[in-house]
């Protein structure tokens, strides 16, 4: 049982400079959630490839302002895990997002599978100041 909360919040600016930064965040969470018993490595690799995949989305869809800003949290209570990202781009339907082609993978596109297939519940959402994918995983 993980009683203790842990609460990451990062905003950085709408540059794929900082991907690795976020990346590996995710990857010394993993690595240090107390009394985790899942495979701690794979884990480690998952976070950082959802927010990695997260956050570049939220780059490359938002209004291209220099001063534009991503922000992401993560929040572990309970046993649960929660990524949101905050983006003020145009927003998209989750639900429209197709399965990408096995038989012609391209190099953009696999984000959100990914993300599903990685995690427990992801949902978007538009809010009036900006949108807020929520990611979550059951440790």
């Amino acid at each position: 049982m993980c009683n203790s909360v842990l609460q990451v919040d990062v905003i950085i600016p709408t540059q794929t400079k900082y991907l690795d930064l976020i990346g590996s965040i995710g990857e010394h969470i993993a690595k240090d959630i107390e009394n985790f018993l899942g495979d701690r490595e794979a884990l480690a690799y998952h976070l950082n490839l959802v927010l990695t995949e997260a956050t570049t989305n939220a780059i490359k869809h938002a209004n291209n302002d220099p001063k534009d800003t991503v922000r992401i949290t993560i929040h572990i209570q309970d046993n649960e895990l929660n990524i949101k990202v905050y983006d003020h781009g145009q927003g998209f339907d989750l639900e429209s997002v197709p399965l990408p082609d096995f038989d012609q993978p391209r190099e953009s596109g696999m984000g959100i599978f990914f993300i599903r297939t990685l995690m427990d519940s992801v949902t978007y959402t538009k809010q009036p100041d900006c949108n807020i994918l929520e990611i979550i995983k059951y440790l």
